[in-house]
């Protein structure tokens, strides 16, 4: 396991505080996030790495082939890297919490990654996700904390998929909570709001 697997900004949390993922979207990199996790969580770490692929020059963390049409190839690639890196993180840090969050395309590796290895987080906020497949069920989803956000008029991430992936993390038996606006794909105010009550609960 490395702790290097990406580039990265990163700060150790103080004692005992939670250690903060926090995951760009497309285009985004390691400091669109970071200011923002510190807020989340003071005293928190944070660990903020940036997507190791390039499209047309914008970074995110698998490929796809269209808007909305996923390598699913790369995403397993891309999901069993990313787990390895936070099991580096998290052996680094074993007195500390770990939780994360990921817009858009950060959202999408996050939620690739919980559907993998639930275990690794304690709590997890996805900020308008996209999941295209139908993932198998999940037992190691009950009773985790998570959040989705979303955008009833979102064009990249149709509400209705929204919809489908809050029931079936609730079909899993995971605590979730929701903060949905009537917007589109960008980040409002509430959204921000109900990451830094989930992560303060």
């Amino acid at each position: 396991m490395s702790t290097d697997l990406y580039t990265a900004q990163t700060r150790a949390p103080d004692a005992g505080r939670p250690l903060v993922f926090a995951l760009h979207g497309t285009g985004g990199d390691e400091h669109q996030l970071f200011e923002l996790a510190g807020h989340l969580v003071p005293g928190g770490g944070i660990v903020s790495p940036r997507g190791d692929v390039s499209e047309m020059g914008a970074s995110r963390f698998f490929r796809r082939t269209g808007e909305g049409v996923y390598d699913m190839e790369d995403l397993a690639r891309a999901t069993d890297k990313m787990v390895a890196y936070v099991e580096a993180h998290r052996a680094a840090h074993p007195n500390s919490p770990v939780y994360a969050f990921g817009y858009s395309n950060g959202a999408n590796i996050l939620a690739s990654v919980l559907l993998k290895r639930p275990d690794l987080f304690d709590r997890a906020g996805l900020l308008h996700p996209l999941v295209t497949w139908q993932p198998d069920d999940q037992p190691g989803l009950a009773g985790r904390k998570i959040l989705v956000t979303a955008g009833k008029r979102d064009p990249i991430t149709p509400w209705p998929l929204s919809e489908q992936l809050i029931g079936w993390f609730a079909a899993q038996g995971a605590q979730v909570t929701t903060d949905i606006h009537d917007g589109g794909h960008e980040l409002r105010q509430t959204e921000i709001n109900a990451l830094a009550a989930h992560f303060a609960a």
